[in-house]
């Protein structure tokens, strides 16, 4: 059953719905938050079960629990019609959500994501992970040696000391429960290309020059298959886009939400 999340919710106007990646919470999209409720929209960014300020809960492993969670956090606010979007981890759950209920979706922000599911390999991966953690009772040594690397890019890690810093405080905070949690459900999730190709509303597909996790390859996979998708590269940045460069992420996203005000096309 869907869990309560914590949230923040900004500004007034349009409702933008943005999930946050692993080990991250709600806070990366800060400076997302201040841009986009200064350009006219309200803004819902919650903490993903187990994440920040949510709790984790007692269901198997599953996107599509993460997505319940959102729609039933919507439905408690009385939003009926929004743009949803999600950056890596929270870009799945923003396809599961699509995938359980799409007409409430105005437009689609898809960013350092993919649309694939994991490879047998990398689901391996993620299982190992998971029993480590775990094992360990803690996440923190094991994420800053398997995942914090690939997380940056290269110029993040010579020259933003600051975002460093940040994004090693995400990696140390997470819960090994969530941890592992997170990791089986993101190892589980399906393929979703032919929910692209199914998508009628504005999408917007935006990552990292520098992101190796989900690189170049991955996002034209997805923009191809999107019937009103705008592809953005963002130069200087890794997998964490919105937290590397936020002013850059924030300037594609105004300019991507700004035709997308009632009445919605």
């Amino acid at each position: 059953m869907a869990v309560e999340l914590a949230y923040d919710d900004v500004g007034s106007g349009p409702v933008v719905v943005l999930l946050h990646a692993f080990p991250c919470d709600a806070s990366m999209w800060q400076r997302q938050r201040d841009s986009l409720a200064a350009a006219g929209w309200r803004v819902v960014t919650p903490d993903l079960r187990g994440f920040g300020r949510s709790p984790l809960g007692d269901d198997p492993p599953s996107v599509d629990r993460m997505a319940e969670d959102v729609h039933d956090l919507l439905r408690r606010l009385d939003v009926d019609r929004y743009v949803l979007g999600g950056l890596s981890m929270g870009g799945y759950v923003t396809m599961a959500m699509l995938r359980r209920a799409p007409r409430p979706v105005a437009g689609v922000v898809l960013a350092d994501t993919k649309a694939a599911a994991d490879p047998p390999a990398a689901a391996e991966n993620r299982e190992r992970m998971a029993a480590e953690v775990v094992a360990a009772g803690s996440a923190g040594p094991t994420l800053r040696t398997a995942v914090l690397p690939a997380l940056l890019g290269a110029t993040t890690v010579a020259t933003r000391p600051d975002v460093v810093e940040r994004v090693t405080g995400y990696v140390d905070a997470a819960p090994a429960a969530t941890v592992a949690w997170a990791q089986r459900a993101m190892a589980a999730r399906p393929d979703s290309f032919d929910l692209l190709t199914s998508l009628t509303v504005p999408t917007l597909v935006l990552y990292g020059a520098e992101d190796a996790l989900s690189p170049r390859a991955d996002q034209d996979a997805m923009a191809q298959r999107l019937a009103r998708g705008t592809l953005v590269e963002v130069p200087g940045v890794g997998h964490l886009s919105a937290v590397e460069d936020p002013d850059a992420v924030s300037r594609a996203l105004v300019d991507f939400l700004a035709p997308l005000r009632p009445p919605y096309v």
